[in-house]
């Protein structure tokens, strides 16, 4: 019995649904390595239409003139960049960048020819993200990073994400009115640490009050070891933070800024770890964790790991809700640190140490909107004063 021959020409189905071809075809032996070369085409409308062109290809292979082309469409183009981007970011960018990559980028543009796309093609998909996204221009920046990447390997003579309009009005109009402030007064951290201290865990309380009077970004805390803390001079060492790899995985990483640095905390915060340190040490005892080692975590899980960062988030809204208190982030608390520093008399250069901020700029904007609000409290006072 005469075997059915099969057909190398395959369809397949792209995100948006359109059944499109491919096929994969063999080009001989490589010289350098002595393996057998492939290539895989696809994108083609019809199946005609991929015949021809593994027609012609097997051709060119017999005669010798197939110049095999590393990447002709976007796709093809951005698997070669995000070998190289990986090698040159924390894993965690990495993570985020894929991510931007296979939600927005690529089910737009991934099947475009790279020699076909212009300006216009780029300035429609942009004008599409930003009627969905916040971070519309991000997007582009990613998306245009593949393209330089074409322009340094020969493939295209010039970035037309360059000339990309972004400039453009949003569908998030006025909403200033309505926004929260994502900080607390001294007022209403005092009675929001008291019910932490009321509510929670120790091991919770703790965590949250060291956010609160360090400013201290939560992936840093999270990362602290007992080794990091001087109790002989109330000074805590900051030099990493965990962030989230691959397969949602927590891994060590260095600080945002990529420098660490040393910052003073003061007697009553002191007090406070160390009762936890003590009630710690017998805790995971039960739970068979021995924390005497020199790497011993300051705050970990009941396996003694690290502490899934939206944890913090959960204690915080638990106790906000509980006590039907405003609601800020666990970002909001070094935002608190940062505005009470200032009312406290701190100066730029000390608050911008401290909370570890690479550019003073962002100091300046936090200083900026506290000078706005004590020029606010100044009048009311005024007027009070003077009511008769």
């Amino acid at each position: 019995m005469k075997q059915k021959k099969v057909s190398p020409i395959q369809s397949y189905t792209n995100k948006r649904g359109d059944t499109l071809y491919m096929f994969q075809v063999y080009l001989g032996i490589d010289e350098l390595t002595g393996k057998q070369k492939r290539t895989t085409k696809r994108g083609f409308k019809t199946r005609k239409e991929a015949e021809l062109a593994l027609s012609r290809i097997k051709i060119q292979v017999s005669e010798g003139t197939y110049r095999q082309v590393r990447a002709e469409t976007f796709q093809e183009l951005y698997d070669l960049w995000i070998v190289q981007y990986e090698k040159t970011v924390e894993e965690s960018t990495f993570v985020k960048t894929f991510g931007y990559f296979k939600n927005h980028i690529l089910p737009s543009m991934g099947s475009y020819k790279i020699d076909k796309i212009n300006i216009d093609i780029c300035q429609k998909h942009f004008d599409e993200w930003a009627t969905k996204l916040s971070k519309a221009r991000t997007i582009k920046s990613y998306a245009a990073l593949v393209l330089d990447f074409g322009i340094k390997r020969g493939y295209i003579q010039i970035n037309p994400f360059t000339h990309v309009e972004t400039r453009i009005k949003t569908r998030k109009v006025i909403e200033v009115e309505e926004k929260i402030e994502n900080f607390y007064t001294r007022e209403q951290l005092i009675e929001f640490l008291n019910g932490c201290e009321q509510s929670l865990h120790y091991k919770s309380f703790t965590l949250l009050r060291l956010l609160a009077f360090t400013g201290m970004r939560k992936s840093e805390a999270l990362a602290l070891t007992w080794k990091d803390l001087n109790l002989k001079d109330n000074e805590l060492t900051i030099s990493k933070a965990i962030g989230r790899g691959k397969s949602a995985k927590l891994y060590l990483k260095s600080t945002k800024t990529g420098t660490s640095r040393v910052i003073k905390i003061d007697d009553a915060t002191i007090a406070i770890l160390k009762l936890w340190k003590k009630a710690q040490k017998q805790d995971y005892l039960i739970l068979g964790h021995n924390t005497m080692a020199a790497n011993q975590l300051i705050f970990s899980n009941t396996n003694n790991d690290y502490i899934q960062p939206v944890q913090i988030q959960k204690w915080m809204y638990s106790v906000q809700k509980k006590y039907s208190l405003e609601k800020i982030t666990p970002h909001g608390l070094r935002h608190t640190h940062c505005s009470l520093l200032f009312e406290a008399g701190a100066s730029l250069k000390e608050v911008q140490d401290r909370l570890g901020h690479s550019d003073v700029k962002t100091t300046m904007d936090i200083y900026t909107h506290v000078t706005k609000k004590a020029k606010e409290g100044a009048i009311q006072k005024f007027a009070t004063y003077l009511e008769i």
